[in-house]
Order: C-alpha cells, then sequence, then structure tokens
C-alpha cells in the first residue's frame, strides 16, 4: 500500500495529472498478486476468472470503465484507453479484449496458487453445506477468511486541483459468471468529479450498486461535508439501507480541499496516504469502522 501511495504521489510532486497517479497506483496494486485485482484475481463458481476496473478524471468527467477480462495484467490501463481512445465508458468481453490488443497491452496469467487454494476451500465449504448460490451470504459469514473482497483503488488530488478516481478488482469469490459489480460502475465503485472530490469504493458490489455509492460519497462533499465526513455518513446509510444482509463495504475519498476520508463496516480496510509535508506514506488496516 505505501509503495502504491508513493508511486502515485510522486507522480503528482512532478506535476502530473491526478488521472496519471490514480492509475499507475492502481497499476502497483494489480501487480502485487496479495489482492483480488489483476494478479491475484479471485475465480468465478466455473473456476475462471473475470477482472474489471474503471477511472474517471473529476476535472473533464470523462470516464473509461472494462468488464469480464480474462488475462489483461492491468485492467486499468485498459479502462483509461476506453476514456481516451473510444467514444464509450463501458466495454467488457470480446471487445475490450480486442481493443486491449489493438493498443498491445500486456498479458498476464492472473491466477496464483492462494486464490485457487481460496477457490478450492470456498468450493468444497459450498458442496459440504449444500448451499445454493443465493445462500452464499451464509456461506461468507461463516467462512469469512475465504472471502476477503480486497478490490484496489485510489483517489488523488493535484497540483491544478483536478481530482481523478480508479478501481479495479477480479469480483465477488464464486460469483456467477458474467456478474458485473460495482468496481467498473461509474457512481457506483468510481466517481470524480471537480466539484465536489473522488471516491472509490471496495465491498459487496450489489451493495455499491443499489446506493450509487460512490457518487452518493462526491455528492456529501459537494454539499459541504468534508472527505472523512462524507465517507462516514455514506458507510452509515449502508448499515442503515443495507442491514440484515451481507453488506461489507469500505470507502477512501478526497475532497476539493486535499483532506482525505477512509471508513468501513468490514473487519479491515487496508489502505495508505501520503500529502505534501509527509516524509513517507501511512498506511493502516483499519480505518474508522461504523457498525
Amino acid at each position: 500500500m505505501k509503495k502504491a501511495a508513493k508511486t502515485g504521489f510522486d507522480i503528482l510532486a512532478k506535476g502530473g495529472s491526478a488521472l496519471d497517479a490514480v492509475v499507475e497506483a492502481v497499476a502497483v496494486l494489480e501487480d502485487e498478486g496479495v489482492f483480488n485485482a489483476g494478479y491475484g484475481s479471485s475465480l468465478t463458481i466455473e473456476k475462471t476468472i473475470e477482472m474489471e476496473a474503471s477511472v474517471m478524471d473529476g476535472k473533464t468527467l470523462r470516464a473509461g470503465a472494462a468488464g469480464l477480462l480474462r488475462d489483461i495484467r492491468n485492467p486499468v490501463r485498459l479502462a483509461r484507453i476506453v476514456m481516451e481512445k473510444t467514444d464509450h465508458v463501458f466495454i467488457v468481453g470480446e471487445g475490450a479484449e480486442k481493443l486491449a490488443k489493438l493498443f498491445n497491452l500486456e498479458r498476464r496469467n492472473p491466477l496464483t496458487e492462494l486464490r485457487l487454494k481460496y477457490y478450492e476451500q470456498a468450493k468444497q465449504a459450498l458442496l459440504d453445506g449444500k448451499f445454493e448460490l443465493p445462500k452464499l451470504a451464509e456461506l461468507v459469514k461463516n467462512h469469512p477468511e475465504l472471502f476477503d473482497l480486497e478490490t484496489v483503488g485510489a483517489v488523488a488530488l493535484d497540483l491544478e486541483g483536478n481530482v481523478a478516481a480508479a478501481t479495479s478488482t477480479g469480483g465477488f469469490p464464486l460469483k456467477i459468471p458474467g456478474r458485473i459489480g460495482d468496481s467498473p460502475l461509474i457512481g457506483c465503485g468510481t466517481y470524480a468529479d471537480n466539484r465536489s472530490g473522488a471516491c472509490s469504493a471496495t465491498g459487496v458490489g450489489e451493495i455499491a450498486i443499489r446506493l450509487v455509492l460512490a457518487k452518493t460519497v462526491c455528492n456529501y462533499m459537494e454539499s459541504g461535508k468534508t472527505a472523512q465526513e462524507a465517507v462516514e455518513a455514506a458507510i452509515k446509510l449502508v448499515n442503515e439501507r443495507m442491514a440484515g444482509t451481507y453488506n461489507s463495504m469500505g470507502l477512501i475519498a478526497v475532497d476539493t480541499r486535499g483532506e482525505i476520508g477512509a471508513a468501513h463496516n468490514s473487519k479491515h480496510l487496508c489502505w495508505a496516504y501520503l500529502k505534501p509535508g509527509m516524509r513517507e506514506p501511512e498506511a493502516a488496516l483499519t480505518a474508522k469502522i461504523l457498525k
């Protein structure tokens, strides 16, 4: 996390854009193999991998997203290509793969031994309990260690006052193939607007989609809340409106004043930040936990 934060901050310190910073920070995390994004993505119920990512530029409100990716090394880079090189916002599957080939994006087998181990354990637990897939939440409750969602994301504010956000994930473990989560959906898992700030979400995608959570955080900031107040208010909204279901969520945000926010209702939120005047990034396994 510290490496990703420093990568993004170094770009900003040299006058680079917030968009450059979030893309490169997320690419670092996609390459690490310890998160559910890029190399190390979770497997679907059919033992395949389907990755997704998005980026958004707060200055122009341009956005790009890609989904159902099999072996793109850095899905966040393909999301940026969708934003900058096409007239579209969201491209998935075969079309996204063709676009990646056209721009010579690097390929990499995203499967790791750790994810394969998690898949076998989770699949066996599913079979042993004779759970149907709609009861997956019950399996998650009994075996939370197998379902760390671990989506990666970054937010940034640059020297020109522009914000940006990026998010990348391998999706929910044991998901049905073809399922799209919040990470590539603009306003749900990712949002950035120079009038408010930027936000990236991690957790149960269906929850973030139903609450349009990243945009909700930005709305809170636009109405005058700080980044921290905004993410806390959004997590409280999750707890209130999505109570009684598996609603694990985490949020990071930056507002237009450069203030940061992080909050979650999950057990952990692995995150890091770096601001002017700091010698090195601060990193932690938790932020403000709201139950």
